[in-house]
Order: structure tokens, then C-alpha cells, then sequence
């Protein structure tokens, strides 16, 4: 099982200057996805005792390159759904359902066997389904 080594720090509010001494300078990470759910939730317990629920959502891009023929026409985004209250929601999701997330872009470490990993994923702060799947 994986563990949970860092957690990124949170992100300001929108519109609040960061506090580093940068000026009027503005950080933001905000992601909006809406897509269908690839796949059911994943519910998993991790040694430090934290839950987190893992899914995938699949956002189609926008119009190809037509200089690129055969490159990839959808993304599928790795989601974290970390506390209660948008775990709650999301594990009554089915593959194939349209939803909507919102939430932050995370850099996730941990070690496995020794080795260091880690992963990008959105690290959920909201979440609702659209429509059921077809």
C-alpha cells in the first residue's frame, strides 16, 4: 500500500496575493473537469490510516491538430478524493456517469519497496454527478 509522505500546502484564496514578498503577484491552482467516470471509484486505506477514493475522469479535447493526425483526442485525469464529505458523494458514482470536479492540482510522494514514487493527480474539493450513465 502506498503512504502518504507530503501534503502540499493549501492554495490561496481566489484573488488572494501569495505572501512570499512577490508583489501584487497572484496564485491560483484551480481544476474544473467535466467528463464521464471511467471506472468505479477505488476506496483504499493507506497505513498512516487515511482514506482517500481514486477514480479517473475522461475530458475529451478540444479539436485535434490537423498537422498531428492520430494524437490522442481524450485525457484521463487521476482524481484524489481525500476527505469526507466529496468521498461520500462520489462513491455512489458508476463508470460512464458525467460529473464535475473541482479542486487542486497535487504532486502526491510516497515510497514503495524502498523506492520513492509519486503521482499528479486532482486532489478533489467538490464534486457532482451531472447524469447517470447511459
Amino acid at each position: 500500500m502506498a503512504r502518504r509522505v507530503s501534503e502540499a500546502s493549501t492554495a490561496n484564496e481566489p484573488g488572494e496575493a501569495h505572501g512570499g514578498g512577490q508583489g501584487d503577484r497572484v496564485d491560483r491552482n484551480e481544476v474544473v473537469l467535466v467528463g464521464r467516470l471511467a471506472a468505479a471509484p477505488i476506496l483504499r486505506e493507506l497505513p498512516s490510516g487515511d482514506r482517500v477514493l481514486s477514480f479517473r475522469v475522461v475530458v475529451r479535447r478540444p479539436a485535434g491538430d490537423p498537422r498531428r493526425p492520430g494524437s490522442p483526442t481524450v485525457d484521463a485525469l487521476e482524481c484524489a478524493a481525500w476527505r469526507a464529505a466529496p468521498r461520500r458523494l462520489v462513491r455512489t458514482w458508476a463508470e460512464g456517469d458525467v460529473v464535475q470536479v473541482s479542486g487542486a492540482l497535487r504532486r502526491r510522494f510516497w515510497r514503495t519497496g524502498g523506492v520513492p514514487a509519486s503521482v499528479w493527480e486532482i486532489e478533489v474539493a467538490q464534486a457532482r454527478r451531472l447524469s447517470r450513465a447511459a
